[in-house]
């Protein structure tokens, strides 16, 4: 049985499987073995000629996976300067032993000036935390991690920089700016949440014999986002389908001077696979898309009675409300009037409930239609705060634990947008996105990806494997273009990004 890849532990589960593999009969302390070995084996596949390691080893575990690393890389002749923060002859378990077994002489972690690091030739090994940590850093140990990023050292770090919360991803004090880490078994979510990631630099994952299963049991409901998550509920074409087959999307333009973002999700709904898409605008809104529109069909629609009797029409299967629409009264009841149906509630849509969230989130409890749950909000961090300003300013929660707290009170999925999007479901289901490019921060980024995910909806898709979908098909189109991309080019690059998935 092998661990997906796609595989996240949190800081907690880790200790747990670590605790499970010793119930099981596997050595602690061999696994100390093997974790230390594997990031020697790192340093110096990375730093073949290294003039000198660098080892700084903390009051725990991760200070004992350094001494191992520390002694092997002594053994295989590199030359060796280590430093310790507390007293080692104070240390326990397996982290004792490890240090019992390192002949080599330490010195106290205040000791070592990295200043002109980088020119010397030293490689900084960091084990003084890893993924653990529980509290910021201060004194001697701040100040160093602070000179080595100003030295430029190259840093290894163990498990995770040091500094870095293996929950949250966010610098704690300050951290280590690492340019390869290694970890053990499945990755953090700390390695993927930003600022972490940024920091971590080239992510290793090595097995260090913890049988999968052990792994498996221990991992919780959040995974990094990927094909293997949703590849399975992916619409797929087949030869006896005709368009109505293959869903009709339905998304609401703003008045004649707001008509692009419209445009730009229609046009994404249509290049991700929905066989019908329609634009929904006011009267005087009309004749500017016409102008624009070839594929993309249009519909009139004024007011709230205009949009109910459209909605008689069972035949169209999925909606997105909110790309260039209008914050206001009109936006409130379209979309109270749409809770029913499978929805992308988007920027205008999300706003305008920002003095009243609450009434949104009861007509979605409401609903207990086909297409109950079948509803996604994409908030930016701007939209989120406006829509759960409590989730948003407690600084107890990380990234992931905001997105599941809204989810659940939202009763919808919700795609917490950034460089790091999480997507949470409201039973509990959450996926870290990680293959956005910087290029996606572009004007009309977010009305493309509505689009996307309101077709894989239109399509049948569930709403939490659309949403991660439509996120990751997003980035894989941004990086298939690269420097200078617009949201028009975006939706073009669509369709390889999707070709890729099918024929994968």
């Amino acid at each position: 049985m092998l661990i997906p890849s796609h595989t996240l532990l949190a800081p907690d589960e880790m200790a747990e499987a670590d605790r499970r593999a010793a119930l099981s009969g596997l050595s602690s302390y061999g696994l100390m073995e093997q974790a230390g070995r594997a990031v020697a084996a790192e340093v110096l596949r990375h730093f073949p000629v290294l003039e000198r390691a660098v080892v700084l080893c903390g009051p725990g575990n991760n200070g004992g996976d350094g001494y191992v690393a520390a002694r092997v890389l002594a053994e295989s002749g590199v030359p060796v300067a280590l430093f310790y923060l507390g007293d080692p002859d104070r240390l326990k378990g397996d982290a004792e032993r490890a240090h019992r077994n390192c002949k080599i002489n330490g010195a106290p972690l205040s000791a070592y000036r990295p200043d002109g690091g980088k020119a010397d030739g030293d490689v900084v090994i960091d084990a003084l935390f890893g993924a653990g940590l529980a509290r910021p850093l201060e004194g001697e140990v701040k100040a160093l991690v602070e000179a080595v990023n100003e030295a430029e050292c190259p840093v290894v770090a163990v498990d995770l920089p040091s500094g870095i919360d293996g929950r949250t991803g966010r610098v704690m004090g300050a951290a280590l700016r690492a340019q390869h880490t290694i970890t053990f078994m499945a990755r953090k979510p700390g390695h993927l949440l930003l600022p972490g990631r940024d920091l971590c630099g080239h992510v290793t994952v090595t097995d260090i014999g913890i049988p999968a299963r052990i792994v498996a049991a221990c991992a919780g409901r959040l995974a990094e986002n990927g094909p293997a998550v949703w590849q399975a509920s992916l619409p797929r074409p087949e030869t006896a389908q005709h368009k109505f087959v293959r869903g009709h999307l339905m998304v609401f333009s703003g008045g004649p001077s707001a008509t692009g973002a419209g445009r730009l999700s229609a046009a994404a709904g249509l290049r991700t696979g929905a066989g019908l898409v329609t634009i929904a605008a006011p009267g005087n809104a009309l004749s500017v898309l016409a102008t624009q529109l070839t594929a993309v069909m249009l519909k009139r629609i004024d007011d709230l009675d205009g949009l109910e009797g459209v909605l008689e029409d069972k035949r169209l299967t999925a909606f997105v409300l909110g790309p260039g629409f209008g914050i206001g009264e009109r936006a409130r009841a379209f979309a109270l009037a749409l809770s029913g149906r499978a929805l992308v509630l988007d920027a205008d849509g999300i706003s305008s409930f920002s003095e009243d969230p609450q009434s949104l989130f009861d007509a979605f409890r409401q609903e207990r239609g086909e297409e109950q749950g079948q509803r996604v909000l994409t908030p930016h961090e701007g939209e989120f705060a406006r829509l759960f300003a409590d989730i948003a300013g407690d600084r107890s929660l990380g990234k992931v634990e905001k997105a599941r707290a809204a989810a659940s009170r939202a009763n919808a999925v919700i795609v917490y947008k950034g460089a790091d999007t999480v997507i949470a479901a409201p039973d509990g289901r959450a996926l870290i996105n990680a293959n956005a490019p910087p290029w996606l921060a572009t004007a009309g980024s977010g009305d493309v990806l509505a689009g996307i995910i309101g077709a894989l909806l239109a399509q049948k898709m569930p709403a939490f494997e659309a949403a991660a979908a439509g996120v990751w098909l997003h980035g894989d189109a941004g990086g298939r273009l690269g420097a200078g991309l617009t949201a028009e080019d975006l939706v073009g690059a669509i369709g390889p990004a999707l070709a890729g998935l099918l024929a994968g």
